[in-house]
């Protein structure tokens, strides 16, 4: 059976020639749709795709809390305690000020 003979043998279309045909309007909705489509599946990979602030970002954030829990922040953060702020965590020592805190855990986050 040959194309022709096929489409020979189809019943003719139901619709009306305009609606079987698709027009600007028609078109306009479906790049509306898609759009929509995107932004959603967009806002849904969001969370997925965004980028987690750094290390130094993170310990920066701590800026203002008392040191004691600073200090417990920066270790939870780090994943491991510094050793100079070991004493100071178990307060052997006095809390040095929050500068030197920042730069012995920057200081960790170099080397590991």
């Amino acid at each position: 059976m040959t194309r022709e003979e096929l489409l020979a043998q189809l019943s003719p279309p139901r619709l009306p020639l305009d609606m079987a045909v698709l027009g600007w309007r028609e078109g306009l909705a479906l790049l509306g749709l898609g759009l929509l489509a995107g932004l959603l599946v967009a806002l849904a990979l969001r969370p997925l795709t965004a980028r987690k602030p750094s290390r130094r970002a993170l310990i920066r954030a701590t800026r203002g809390m008392a040191p004691e829990a600073r200090i417990l922040a920066i270790a939870r953060i780090l994943g491991k305690l510094p050793e100079p702020l070991r004493a100071a965590a178990y307060g052997a020592v006095p809390a040095p000020d929050d500068a030197a805190i920042e730069r012995i855990a920057l200081r960790r986050t170099r080397r590991g």
